[in-house]
């Protein structure tokens, strides 16, 4: 499995037969350069222009952006309620944790998660090898909830998004708060991460670079 981020919380996931799954693309407001990419799945975590923004997406894909199960080209996708916010989505709206499986590994995007993860939903998501977690605040979980996050899903690997860069314009905290909470951490210094099924690593925290 290929991994590749765009920044934000845009990630283009590549499984080992080349089936593409793009996860939040955003639009040119927010700073990155806008990846247009072809992709066999798209899902949305919700309807926000900085993670919906379908018009860049290339090729015949499916868009998935609500709870529930779904297996497309082989890979088996769940989607679980949540929100945007930590008050039942009346400030923000809803919010869909996306959870794939792909060529052995389970890798859960968390997309604009504003709340910490009840027990139920823990367990509706299952263990996780790859954790794609937001840890800027302001519009989703900060550093000292996405820190507990870590701490109650326990997933092999911990890959940051949704932070502050000298591209984003929005006003949220960059990475470093959250990095000062845990441990073995690894800049990449790449934009593109490769996995297997049986991968093991030093780092329980990779930062990617963005394009």
């Amino acid at each position: 499995m290929k991994l590749k981020w765009f920044g934000h919380a845009c990630f283009l996931i590549t499984s080992s037969e080349g089936v593409r799954i793009l996860t939040d693309p955003f639009d040119p407001s927010v700073g990155y350069k806008v990846p247009e990419v072809e992709a066999d799945i798209v899902t949305t975590s919700h309807d926000h222009h900085d993670h919906n923004y379908l018009k860049a997406v290339k090729g015949d894909f499916v868009h998935f952006s609500s709870p529930g199960s779904f297996n497309e080209k082989g890979i088996n996708i769940k989607g679980i309620s949540t929100y945007h916010d930590n008050e039942q989505g009346k400030k923000r709206g809803k919010n869909v944790v996306f959870v794939y499986e792909v060529d052995g590994l389970k890798v859960c995007h968390l997309g604009d998660l504003g709340h910490i993860l009840s027990d139920e939903q823990i367990n509706e998501i299952g263990p996780v090898d790859v954790l794609l977690l937001p840890v800027g605040g302001t519009y989703t979980i900060d550093y000292k909830q996405a820190a507990v996050l870590v701490n109650l899903m326990e997933p092999k690997l911990v890959i940051p998004m949704h932070f502050k860069t000298p591209a984003m314009k929005f006003p949220i905290d960059n990475v470093d708060k959250f990095l000062a909470n845990m441990s073995s951490v690894q800049s990449l210094g790449s934009q593109e991460l490769v996995l297997d099924s049986d991968f093991s690593t030093t780092a329980r925290v990779i930062v990617m670079e963005y394009e």
